[in-house]
């Protein structure tokens, strides 16, 4: 769908619900708020403009590869997408740069995953819905492990997850990252927080300490300001919280009618 406000801008929606927003003109503008988010965690990961090796677990309409692509240029990124269907839809309508080193993939996230090279990548981003839900066979710990794998030593996982007071999905996958991963750091909007709304939820891993100061600079100063919860606050936040194996993994919840929904 054409955005009415913006030229050459797009939303992609899937069943319904906004999916991804693309500017072909400003690759850098990230218009939805979680989007902003994950941007934020990527740029303060490394020094600005120095490029990085990413892989993207999930494709949408590649958002986040040409954010990276106008903004660390030279950057190597590999993207994961089960739909066929839909990577022929965005590559026909919604072309990459052709400077941009963006290689997709038809296939499943996870099985992905667990072919790539160690220490491959510099940043793992996992954006995977299967309808309006994260799959349950991406929230485990073999998975953390298979991620952890992946990336460099001083790598950074990230994952936009979903979910609402009191919070059990998201608590699940704090603990269950926290068995590969030292570091953590859990950004959402205030009133999802507080339990007042079904909502996005970033979570950022990383085996070496997150620059959590400059990330709650640059969230609490967006249009959509939001909150960093690390440390001693996200381990109160997972308390009693147990890590996810494999046989016991469900997908994320549910939304609510109408939370993702236009309009």
């Amino acid at each position: 769908m054409p955005d009415v406000d913006r030229e050459r801008a797009w939303l992609l929606t899937v069943d319904g619900a906004p999916q991804s927003y693309v500017d072909l003109d400003e690759p850098a503008h990230l218009e939805f708020e979680y989007v902003r988010r994950l941007g934020h965690v990527l740029d303060t990961v490394a020094e600005p403009g120095r490029p990085l090796d990413v892989l993207h677990l999930g494709g949408g309409a590649l958002t986040l590869p040409r954010y990276l692509a106008a903004t660390r240029p030279g950057s190597r990124q590999h993207v994961v997408e089960f739909d066929r269907g839909l990577l022929e839809l965005v590559a026909e309508h919604l072309p990459l740069p052709a400077d941009a080193d963006v290689s997709l993939h038809a296939a499943d996230a996870r099985a992905w995953l667990e072919a790539a090279p160690d220490d491959s990548a510099d940043v793992l981003v996992a954006d995977v819905f299967g309808g309006s839900r994260v799959p349950a066979h991406l929230t485990s710990v073999a998975y953390a492990q298979e991620a952890a794998r992946v990336l460099r030593p001083g790598g950074v996982y990230l994952a936009n997850l979903a979910d609402a007071a009191p919070f059990a999905f998201l608590r699940s996958q704090i603990a269950t990252l926290g068995t590969r991963f030292e570091e953590l750091a859990l950004i959402a909007e205030p009133g999802v927080l507080r339990g007042r709304r079904f909502g996005n939820a970033v979570v950022a891993a990383a085996r070496q300490p997150l620059d959590v100061a400059a990330l709650s600079r640059a969230t609490a100063a967006d249009a959509f300001p939001a909150r960093v919860e690390h440390g001693a606050a996200l381990r109160d936040f997972a308390r009693g919280a147990r890590p996810v194996r494999d046989e016991d993994a469900v997908p994320s919840p549910e939304p609510p009618a109408g939370a993702f929904g236009i309009g």
